[in-house]
């Protein structure tokens, strides 16, 4: 019997395995409104047999965007299409998630094939950046710092779009609160400097973070998981720290997280890192602590045996993937003849098994 094919519960959706898409950006958005590039990107790893389809770091506002080509949730119109998206996934038997997210400082550059690096100038399109304090990160323009008055814009921005990716249908809701974005710009004391309710010890730091779950678990009411993604390291000295991150995931549970989806980086450029398979995993480890906190891990997975092996270590409960399902969007397909697990194949695919 395998673990990773075996289902994993969450409040009252189950999901028919572990092993989950990441969600990765696209840079393929139009005022935030998904394309149909999104439609067939997302629904094919719903017939390669993923168990989550995680869609992309999708802004709760405007300005909360890393690129002008983002996808929102801020308006009804960004969710009408969403929904057609979720429709897409469900009837090729996956569940769907969204990443919401904010990107603070990092919000208003160019995408990655464009012709130039860095923030993108207002009259091109790009916007005044937010976050805690005015602390530029390396190559991009300075933030602004927000006021009490802009928090609580931040907080309501989450909840409106929660409350819209509940009317689109996803199964899932995570908290982007890693990679160096919003979030997780007020856990790092490296981009938190602040000497108010929001900043200093951890507890003032994870302040926002755990006001943010607490509006998004009331749009999701009592029956959708909710997911916190965090990093948790900053590998830089003064950063955030793994066992910060410990503490935050218990901190997040209590506040109706029911799953950490852990990862690392992204507060300073050109981090210190080697990259090698399964690196973060100890992270999803330390996070999880004998099963205090429900985990997810990730960080270069490219073999069902790798992803097995993590989830018998009791280093996590599900294993996200990025880069091996865009290589290969039929990868649980594969990863299930690789560990001799029995699973649904689409009926149209079945010539292949």
């Amino acid at each position: 019997m395998s673990l990773l094919f075996s289902p994993l519960f969450l409040r009252d959706r189950t999901f028919r395995n572990r092993l989950w898409v990441s969600p990765m950006c696209m840079y393929s958005a139009v005022d935030g409104v998904p394309q149909n590039w999104h439609r067939t990107h997302l629904a094919q790893f719903a017939s390669g047999g993923a168990g989550l389809v995680m869609a992309e770091a999708t802004s709760v506002v405007s300005e909360g965007r890393i690129s002008p080509r983002d996808t929102g949730l801020w308006t009804d119109e960004q969710r009408d299409v969403w929904a057609q998206i979720v429709a897409d996934v469900h009837e090729r038997g996956a569940l769907i998630g969204v990443q919401l997210a904010h990107a603070g400082r990092k919000a208003s550059t160019w995408w990655p094939w464009a012709d130039t690096r860095g923030s993108v100038p207002a009259d091109e399109g790009g916007w005044q950046t937010l976050a805690p304090s005015d602390v530029a990160f390396e190559g991009y323009a300075a933030p602004a710092a927000l006021d009490a008055d802009g928090i609580e814009r931040v907080v309501t921005g989450f909840a409106d779009a929660a409350r819209r990716a509940v009317d689109a249908g996803f199964d899932v809701l995570e908290v982007h609160g890693a990679h160096g974005y919003l979030l997780h710009q007020f856990l790092s004391p490296l981009s938190n400097v602040r000497d108010d309710e929001y900043g200093g010890s951890l507890e003032n730091r994870a302040r926002l973070l755990l006001r943010t779950l607490d509006a998004v678990r009331d749009a999701a009411g009592e029956g959708l998981p909710v997911f916190v993604r965090l990093s948790a390291t900053d590998y830089a000295e003064g950063g955030f720290t793994p066992e910060e991150a410990a503490q935050v995931g218990l901190w997040a549970r209590e506040h109706g997280a029911d799953l950490a989806d852990v990862s690392s980086g992204g507060t300073i450029a050109h981090p210190a890192i080697d990259y090698s398979p399964g690196y973060q995993v100890p992270f999803a480890a330390t996070v999880r602590a004998g099963g205090r906190v429900p985990t997810a891990a990730v960080g270069v997975i490219t073999s069902g045996r790798q992803a097995e092996e993590i989830l018998t270590s009791g280093a996590a409960d599900a294993v996200f993937a990025g880069r091996e399902w865009l290589r290969d969007p039929h990868f649980a397909l594969r990863a299930a003849r690789e560990l001799g697990a029995e699973v649904d194949w689409p009926p149209q695919y079945l010539r292949a098994r």
